[in-house]
C-alpha cells in the first residue's frame, strides 16, 4: 500500500492487531470486508472473488444478511473469525466530532470487536449440528495431575474432571473436542490446542470466577473439585469471556465427573470400534448412526455421550434399562412419546442463545413451545402404574413452568419471526399502547391509499402514485409526460428528483401522514423491543430449571429411542451382574447387520461365553471369515449394554466390565514416526499394563507386523499373560495354527474358530464359530477370491508345499514350545536364577582372588547362567 493510511485503514490495523490470528470481518455497511491475507485466505476457503482497493489492498466481502453461512465454512475449515461491527450511527459519529472539534465530514464510525467466532464458543443455529454436541475444552497440568473442564456452550452443560498425564488423551477422546485451550507454556500440551496465557489458569482465580458466575459463596452444594479442575475451570471461563468480549454464554453448575463410575477406553479402542465416527471420519457406519433413533437434535447428542461414556455403575444401568423395557413393552405408548417428542424444538440450544445475548423472537418462541409440550408429555407418562425410578425422578422437572409459558403465551405470536428489528412478534391484545400505536399506523396507511385516490381525481392523472423508499420516505410519483402541471407553482406539489420515466412531488398533506406513520411506527418498534428484553429477563431467570426440562427431555427420548431400534432389530434387554461373567447368545454386529440386510443378506449369529474357568478365547480361521467381526460384535454389545441400552442378541448376560480394549487393526502413525508393527506394540503394552480381571480385551492378529518367528514369539507371550498375569476375559484370533498347544498349559484358554469350506475349488465361507483349533488357514483360497492372477496362486500353491514339507520334517514353528514353563513361571524361574548369581557375586572378596581363581570362577558362573 503507497502514501499514507487512510483513517479508515488505520483503524483496520488496530483492529487486526487485537484480533491476531482471527480472520477479521470488519463491518462496512451491508458488507463484512476483508483485507490482505485475510482476504486472500477467506477468498479462497469461500469461493468467492478477490479483488482489490485502488491502492492496491486485496479485499473481499460477504453479505451481512448472508454472512452465517460463510462464517460456517471458515469454522469448517479451521478458521477463527474477529467481528469487528459499527458501535455508533453515522449521526452518532457527526455528534460527537462536533463535541471532540473535529471536521464531521472527515469523522470515522467508531468500530470495535464485539466477538470471536470460534468451533468452539458457537451458539447459532445455523452454525451447529444439531444431533451432535459442540464442546469447548481446557486443560492445564498442575502438581502432576490433569485438569480438564469442558462445556457445550450453546447448552451450557459444564463438566470438571481430574486424571493422570498418561490417560488425558482417552478423556480428550471421549469428550472430542472442537476447540481446545492450554496454557501458552505448557511443553507437553496436546496437539492443535490454543495456548493462552497462564494467568487464566490460577486454581484460585478458576474458583473465583465459577462463584463470581453462579453468584455463590461456595461452590461444595455441586460437589468436590480439585485444584486442577478449578484450574482448568479458569482457563475455560477467560477464553469465554475473551470470545465473548466481556459476555458469558449459558454456564450451568459445574458437574464433577468421576473415572471410577466410566468404563475406560483409550484412544485406540474408541477408534478400531468405531463408536461415534467411522474409519473415516463421518458419522455414517458408526456404532451411533446405525443406533440412533432419537427424534430430537438433544436426544441424538445425549445418546453420543452414553455410548461414548458407558457406565460401571449397575445401579444407575439397571435405572437407564428399566425405562429402555418399560417403553419398549407398550408400542402404543412409544409410539405417542415419540410424536411428543418430534414436535419439540431444541429447547436446550434456544436457551443457551438467549441467555449468550443472541436470541431472537423465535427462540422465545421454541422455549414457550417446548415447556408446553414438555407437560403434555408428564401428563401422558404420569397416568402409567408401576412407574420406573428413572422415570419417576425426572418426571418433575417437566413441569413447574406455568406462570412463564403462559407469559409467553400470552406475549408472542404463534410463529415468532427470527428477527426483531422489523417488530411483529408481539401478540395483539397483549399491550393495549402498543396496539393503539399500531392502529394509529394502519390508520395513517389507509389514510395514504385515501390520499392516493384524492390526488388522482384532483389531476386526472391515473397513473399517479404515492410510493416508498429507504431514502426519500414516501413520495408522489407522475409519467413525465403527465408532470407539467404539478411543476405549476400553486398546484400544492414540490418537485423531489426527476428520473428517466418519472417525475417524483412531496405534497404537505403526504408530509404529514408520512410524519405520522413514522413516529407510530417507531413507538412500536420501540415498545416491541422493551417487551422482548422483559421476556428475555423472565427466561433467564428461570434458566437453570429449563435447562433440567430440557435434560429430562433429551433422556426420555434416548430412552424411547432405544426401545425403537430393539423393537426394529430384536433386540434383547441384557442381564447385567457383578461377576466376571459374559454369556451372549446369538450376538450380532449392528453395523454389519445393517450392511448385509441392505444387500439382502444374512448376518450369522454367534454366541460367546467367557468364565472364570474358560476366560481366554483363542479363535482361528481365514481372512473374511468373520473373526474381526465376531471380536468387534462383542465389546459393542458389552458397551451398549453398559450404556443403558438392549444388545442385538438372543440374550446377555454381562458382568460388569471396567475397561475395555481393542486392539483391532493399526495403521502407521507418521506424525509421531510410528510404524504400523510400532503402532500395535504400542497398543499391545498399553493392555499388558492397564488390563486387569474385570477388562474385557479383543487382540486381534498381535504379532503379523514382524517377521514369522518374532511374530509367533509375541503373540504366544502376549497371550500367556493375558492368561496368567492380568487374568482377563480375552478374545484372541490369530492366524498362528502353532499356538493351538497353548491350549496345554493354560486351563483357562480354550480353542474356536470361524468355519469354513472349499467346494469344487471355491472358497464357502460360514461365518460360523465353532470350537477347536483351525485346521488350516485357507489363504491361497482367499487370495484367489480376491483376485489375485491364477499363476500367482498356482506359484504360491508349490512354495506352500515345499514349506508344510520342511515343517512336517522339522516339527514346524513351534517344535519345543511344549516344553516351555509358563509365562508366570518362567519368569519367576528366571528371576530365582539371577538371584543366585547376584548372592554369590555380592559374597566375593574380588581382592582376594588369584587371576587363576578369578578365571575359574568366571567359567563355573557362566555354566550356572547358562544351565
Amino acid at each position: 500500500m503507497s502514501g499514507p493510511a487512510t483513517p479508515m485503514m488505520q483503524q483496520y490495523h488496530a483492529l487486526k492487531r487485537e484480533a491476531a490470528d482471527c480472520l477479521l470481518f470488519y463491518r462496512m455497511g451491508d458488507f463484512f470486508e476483508l483485507f490482505f491475507d485475510d482476504a486472500k485466505q477467506a477468498a479462497q476457503i469461500l469461493d468467492i472473488a478477490l479483488t482489490s482497493r485502488g491502492d492496491g489492498v486485496p479485499m473481499c466481502g460477504v453479505p451481512v444478511h448472508s454472512a452465517e453461512g460463510y462464517l460456517a465454512r471458515l469454522i469448517r475449515a479451521g478458521c477463527r473469525v474477529a467481528i469487528a461491527e459499527q458501535v455508533e450511527t453515522p449521526d452518532e459519529a457527526k455528534q460527537r466530532a462536533r463535541r471532540e472539534g473535529l471536521p464531521s465530514s472527515k469523522v470515522l464510525v467508531r468500530r470495535e470487536i464485539i466477538r470471536f467466532v470460534t468451533a468452539g464458543t458457537l451458539t447459532e443455529e445455523a452454525l451447529l449440528e444439531p444431533r451432535r454436541a459442540n464442546v469447548l475444552a481446557a486443560v492445564v497440568e498442575l502438581r502432576g495431575a490433569c485438569g480438564l473442564a469442558a462445556c457445550d456452550v450453546s447448552t451450557g452443560r459444564m463438566e470438571l474432571e481430574e486424571c493422570e498425564p498418561a490417560q488425558l488423551g482417552a478423556a480428550l477422546a471421549r469428550l472430542g473436542p472442537s476447540e481446545l485451550v492450554c496454557p501458552e507454556d505448557w511443553a507437553d500440551a496436546p496437539l492443535d490446542a490454543i495456548p493462552r496465557p497462564r494467568s487464566d489458569f490460577g486454581s484460585d482465580a478458576g474458583e473465583a470466577r465459577l462463584k463470581a458466575v453462579h453468584g455463590v459463596a461456595t461452590l461444595d452444594a455441586w460437589g468436590q473439585f480439585s485444584r486442577a479442575m478449578l484450574a482448568a475451570a479458569g482457563g475455560l471461563i477467560a477464553y469465554l469471556d475473551h470470545a465473548g468480549r466481556g459476555k458469558l454464554p449459558l454456564l450451568l453448575p459445574p458437574v464433577a465427573r468421576s473415572n471410577a463410575g466410566i468404563l475406560a477406553m483409550d484412544e485406540a479402542t474408541r477408534a478400531s470400534l468405531e463408536i461415534t465416527q467411522a474409519q473415516n471420519g463421518g458419522r455414517a457406519g458408526s456404532l451411533l448412526a446405525e443406533v440412533d433413533r432419537c427424534v430430537t437434535g438433544a436426544g441424538a447428542r445425549l445418546l453420543a455421550e452414553d455410548l461414548s461414556a458407558p457406565l460401571t455403575d449397575l445401579v444407575e444401568i439397571t435405572r437407564r434399562l428399566d425405562l429402555v423395557a418399560e417403553v419398549h413393552r407398550d408400542p402404543l405408548l412409544r409410539a405417542d412419546m415419540r410424536a411428543l417428542l418430534r414436535a419439540i424444538p431444541d429447547l436446550s440450544r434456544a436457551l443457551g442463545r438467549i441467555v449468550a445475548g443472541r436470541g431472537s423472537p423465535r427462540d422465545l418462541g421454541q422455549v414457550r413451545d417446548g415447556l408446553a409440550e414438555a407437560r403434555r408429555l408428564h401428563d401422558l407418562l404420569a397416568a402409567r402404574r408401576d412407574r420406573p425410578a428413572l422415570l419417576e425422578a425426572l418426571l418433575p422437572h417437566l413441569t413447574g413452568h406455568g406462570a412463564l409459558t403462559d407469559l409467553l403465551d400470552r406475549a408472542l405470536v404463534p410463529a415468532p419471526p427470527t428477527e426483531r428489528s422489523q417488530g411483529g412478534f408481539i401478540a395483539e391484545g397483549y399491550d393495549a399502547a402498543l396496539d393503539e400505536l399500531r392502529a394509529l399506523s394502519g390508520n395513517a396507511r389507509r389514510a395514504i391509499a385515501a390520499l392516493e385516490a384524492r390526488y388522482k381525481a384532483d389531476t386526472g392523472i391515473a397513473a399517479l402514485k404515492i410510493r416508498h423508499n429507504g431514502v426519500l420516505g414516501y413520495f408522489i410519483e407522475v409519467p413525465a409526460a403527465r408532470a407539467d402541471a404539478l411543476m405549476a407553482p400553486d398546484s400544492g406539489f414540490s418537485h423531489r428528483q426527476t428520473m428517466a420515466g418519472a417525475v417524483r412531488f412531496n405534497s404537505l398533506h403526504l408530509h404529514e401522514e408520512a410524519a405520522r406513520i413514522a413516529e407510530a411506527g417507531g413507538h412500536a418498534l420501540a415498545a416491541e423491543e422493551a417487551h422482548f428484553e422483559d421476556l428475555t429477563r423472565a427466561v433467564i431467570d428461570r434458566r437453570e430449571a429449563i435447562a433440567h426440562t430440557a435434560a429430562a427431555l433429551a433422556r426420555l427420548d434416548v430412552a424411547a429411542s432405544q426401545a425403537e431400534r430393539a423393537a426394529e432389530g430384536g433386540w434383547s434387554r441384557p442381564e447385567m451382574s457383578d461377576d466376571t461373567a459374559l454369556a451372549i447368545t446369538g450376538g450380532r454386529h449392528p453395523v454389519v447387520e445393517a450392511a448385509l440386510a441392505k444387500a439382502g443378506e444374512r448376518f450369522v449369529a454367534n454366541d460367546c461365553t467367557l468364565f472364570p474357568q474358560d476366560r481366554l478365547w483363542l479363535v482361528g480361521g481365514p481372512n473374511m471369515g468373520g473373526k474381526s467381526t465376531f471380536l468387534r460384535q462383542n465389546a459393542l454389545i458389552v458397551l451398549l449394554a453398559q450404556a443403558g441400552g438392549f444388545v442385538p442378541a438372543q440374550a446377555a448376560r454381562i458382568g460388569l466390565v471396567d475397561r475395555l480394549f481393542s486392539r483391532v487393526g493399526a495403521a502407521d502413525n507418521l506424525a509421531r514416526g510410528r510404524s504400523t508393527f510400532m503402532v500395535e506394540m504400542v497398543e499391545t503394552a498399553a493392555i499388558l499394563a492397564q488390563a486387569g480381571e474385570r477388562s474385557f480385551v479383543i487382540l486381534d492378529e498381535v504379532g503379523r507386523g514382524t517377521s514369522t518367528y518374532d511374530g509367533l514369539a509375541l503373540a504366544w507371550a502376549v497371550a500367556e499373560a493375558i492368561h496368567e498375569v492380568n487374568r482377563s476375559r480375552c478374545l484372541f484370533a490369530t492366524h498362528y495354527h502353532e499356538m493351538a498347544r497353548l491350549a496345554e498349559t493354560c486351563p483357562a484358554l480354550s480353542l474356536h474358530h470361524v468355519r469354513a469350506r472349499e467346494w469344487k475349488g471355491e472358497l464357502v465361507l460360514l461365518h460360523e464359530l465353532a470350537e477347536g483349533a483351525a485346521d488350516r488357514s485357507y489363504g491361497l483360497a482367499v487370495a484367489r477370491l480376491a483376485g489375485v492372477p491364477p499363476p500367482v496362486v498356482a506359484r504360491a500353491k508349490a512354495v506352500l508345499d515345499k514349506l508344510e514339507k520342511g515343517r512336517a520334517e522339522t516339527g514346524g514353528l513351534a517344535a519345543g514350545l511344549g516344553d516351555l514353563p509358563l509365562f508366570a513361571a518362567a519368569a519367576q524361574a528366571a528371576e530365582e536364577q539371577c538371584d543366585v548369581l547376584r548372592d554369590e557375586l555380592r559374597g566375593l572378596d574380588v581382592d582376594a582372588l588369584t587371576p587363576r581363581e578369578a578365571l575359574d570362577l568366571l567359567y563355573r558362573l557362566k555354566r550356572e547362567a547358562e544351565a
